[in-house]
């Protein structure tokens, strides 16, 4: 391919590309054009050899090269036929040797043009989740029942910053949220997708001004950005921990500790049928909330406490419904916790000097390592919170807050063991349309004649 100002022989002249963009052959010769040339170089074989130019004439043409295979290294790009997301990997060049990961071999060249490895890239959809406190973004391509993760970004944008107090979505975090969303619609604009799902969730769902900021976010920036329920959210929390559930038990409750919202599901299992969504409740409160409320006091231990009675004087109604604590005293009930603060007690447990989402994905903590970790991170305070690896200065507001509502659900619902999964609403989705999307085809699927 040739750029602007990159000078092209031809078989009649050499020309200068303009408003155009040419394909050369292995031996040079453009065989096909895209756009218009620039017109002011024409042929030189067309115009009197005087008239040329000493400086104009074409340089002498240089030998054919001989005819090569070009070969690429890929992205590694993993396979999770579960529904799991992960930050793509990048193959080191050169690299000879790797493990293995999803389909390719890490540092293994492949062919670009080669038809097997086209054929397991499968269509491409893209899901972004709008939350209180952060805007994230997921594309994956489909592989078998699940899909492969092309490309990831998540920023935290606080939209839901002051929400507690005003009941409406402030300017700055609009306009956070906004930047968020057009960096993913950048992203989103150099790949075809075949679906695109974009969903906000509690503060736009709260927010008295929040219809207008998500009609002004489509204007902006194109994405179909609708609020979705609470039930719904639900769902897709359960369809993509779904696998994380699988083997003994009778019943489990899956939470999710957000930034506006905590969203409980309680589950029927059923051996090996898929899970299915007995009870859900959306709880108006999360890490944002929290923290606005408490404030600095939530990093003593009066303050601690005093976050975790209000979180399970919010349970008791959900306790009262579904009677989970007499569930549990006859066994078979588990405990699934989807989010920021069930991953930081996992890291926690297993020492982790920097986040690994395959270690932390899928790990059992016992209720002892967990109630360990959390202890842990209470005495290291608002200075030691900010060095320790698995938290940092962008969440130290956060995690005690999540820490407070995880408290809360262990105290209510003391259940033997917690599995920790680092995946959402995102990953649901992607699943969702996907299946969606096999389940039509093979709807209109044509029947073969019979032979």
């Amino acid at each position: 391919m040739c750029g602007w100002g990159t000078w092209i022989r031809t078989k009649d002249a050499r020309v200068r590309a303009g408003s155009f963009t040419a394909k050369l052959s292995p031996n040079g010769i453009p065989t096909r054009w895209w756009g218009r040339p620039n017109t002011t170089f024409a042929p030189a074989r067309q115009r009197p050899l005087a008239a040329r130019g000493a400086n104009q004439l074409p340089p002498p043409r240089p030998p054919p090269r001989p005819r090569t295979e070009h070969w690429c290294l890929l992205p590694t790009l993993p396979t999770y036929n579960n529904g799991a997301s992960a930050d793509p990997g990048t193959v080191a060049i050169g690299s000879k040797s790797g493990k293995w990961e999803g389909r390719h071999k890490v540092g293994e060249a492949t062919a670009p043009n080669n038809y097997q490895a086209r054929r397991q890239a499968g269509a491409v959809y893209a899901a972004l989740d709008l939350g209180t406190n952060n805007c994230r973004l997921l594309v994956g391509a489909q592989a078998g029942e699940g899909f492969r993760v092309l490309d990831s970004l998540s920023r935290i944008v606080r939209l839901g910053e002051g929400l507690h107090e005003t009941g409406r979505l402030s300017e700055p975090a609009m306009e956070r949220a906004l930047d968020a969303l057009r960096a993913c619609a950048q992203r989103l604009e150099r790949r075809p997708l075949r679906g695109l799902r974009a969903i906000a969730t509690e503060a736009c769902r709260r927010a008295v001004n929040g219809p207008e900021f998500l009609a002004r976010a489509r204007a902006e920036t194109g994405l179909p950005l609708q609020a979705i329920s609470s039930r719904e959210e639900a769902e897709l929390a359960l369809e993509s921990c779904a696998p994380l559930l699988a083997g003994n038990g009778r019943r489990a409750l899956l939470f999710d500790i957000g930034g506006g919202s905590t969203e409980l599901a309680w589950v029927r299992l059923d051996g090996g049928c898929v899970p299915e969504l007995i009870g859900y409740a959306s709880l108006p409160v999360g890490v944002v909330t929290l923290a606005e409320r408490f404030g600095a006091a939530g990093f003593e231990p009066e303050g601690f406490d005093a976050m975790v009675d209000d979180v399970i004087h919010r349970l008791t109604g959900f306790e009262s419904v579904h009677c989970i604590s007499q569930e549990i005293r006859q066994g078979g009930v588990r405990l699934l916790g989807t989010s920021g603060t069930v991953t930081t007690l996992a890291g926690v447990v297993l020492g982790l000097q920097r986040y690994s989402r395959p270690r932390i994905d899928g790990t059992v903590l016992s209720a002892e390592e967990a109630d360990g970790a959390l202890q842990t991170l209470l005495g290291l305070g608002r200075n030691g919170l900010i060095e320790h690896p698995c938290v940092g200065p962008d969440r130290v507001e956060f995690v005690l807050p999540g820490c407070a509502v995880y408290a809360a659900i262990r105290a209510l619902w003391p259940a033997p063991d917690v599995v920790v999964a680092d995946r959402g609403l995102r990953e649901g989705l992607l699943l969702r349309m996907i299946r969606a999307d096999k389940a039509d085809r093979t709807r209109h699927k044509t029947p073969r004649p019979p032979a």
